[in-house]
């Protein structure tokens, strides 16, 4: 009502701020208001407007709008800045004529330290081994695949680790520690003992649809992955059990219950095996 503007004119202007990076609001509310299209937001009635005994709005609205978004409030400058706090840099409406405002690409991208990006480096490389751009399409909160690869090259260069095209079916740069290479090359020549796994479907290890074919298993506490040698040969999704392979029926049950964590009575596993 301040700004004198109307309510779609106000929610651009918001989102714009919001996209510089210089407004922001109380909770989440207020952005997931944003994205939603304004035909599925709910209409803001102030006192009188509707008469009594109308009924609402039909149809699929949000839950939530510009209205219940609480307070906005701007940004400050950054700590290193000098000058009043209160002051922010103007927002220009339009491209400078040189191009893009390096000012916008500084708010887009915040600065990572390299000692912060090398230290999400060798965490991934103690993680997974082998360190490559599919591997990481479920990890969060990564730096850019840009600055993990110049510390990665550099790493390199000082010999710490190892470049090279270890996992075959993957385009684009490989990085792997000198301790995970050898590991590989045994891993192949050791002989197969049909070992049964089963891990959480939010553990990292879970590479369904990333390091193999298929689709992918949501990470979620509650669903698991079952590989076998290192193969994911069946799955836990949604209460019920699915095989990614042909296995017969002695093979079918322990695959049932090491995904259901089914205990086997002693007796019962020296008849079926170790892999029981």
């Amino acid at each position: 009502d301040g700004a004198g503007l109307l309510q779609t004119q106000t929610e651009e202007a918001l989102a714009e701020l919001v996209a510089w990076g210089l407004a922001t609001a109380d909770s989440f509310t207020g952005l997931r208001a944003l994205l939603v299209p304004s035909s599925k937001r709910p209409p803001i009635e102030r006192v009188g407007d509707r008469p009594p005994g109308a009924g609402r709005r039909r149809g699929a609205v949000a839950l939530f709008g510009m209205a219940n978004a609480g307070r906005w409030s701007a940004l400050r400058a950054e700590a290193h800045r000098t000058g009043p706090p209160s002051v922010l840099p103007p927002v220009p409406t339009t491209a400078p004529p040189g191009g893009r405002d390096p000012r916008s690409e500084e708010r887009a991208t915040p600065e990572i330290s390299s000692a912060a990006v090398e230290a999400v480096a060798w965490a991934l490389l103690n993680r997974y081994g082998v360190v490559f751009r599919r591997l990481l399409d479920r990890e969060g909160l990564l730096p850019p695949w840009r600055d993990l690869l110049r510390v990665f090259r550099r790493l390199e260069a000082r010999g710490e680790i190892r470049g090279g095209r270890f996992v075959s079916g993957f385009s684009g740069e490989q990085y792997a520690l000198p301790e995970a290479v050898g590991r590989l090359r045994a891993v192949r020549r050791e002989p197969r003992a049909g070992t049964l796994v089963a891990v959480s479907a939010a553990d990292p290890l879970n590479l369904v649809g990333i390091a193999t074919p298929g689709d992918r298993v949501a990470a979620l506490a509650a669903n698991r992955v079952l590989y076998r040698d290192g193969i994911p040969v069946a799955l836990y999704e949604a209460r019920q059990v699915r095989f990614l392979v042909d296995l017969d029926a002695a093979a079918r049950w322990q695959a049932e219950g090491a995904l259901k964590r089914r205990s086997v009575p002693p007796q019962l596993k020296a008849y079926l095996g170790r892999s029981a």
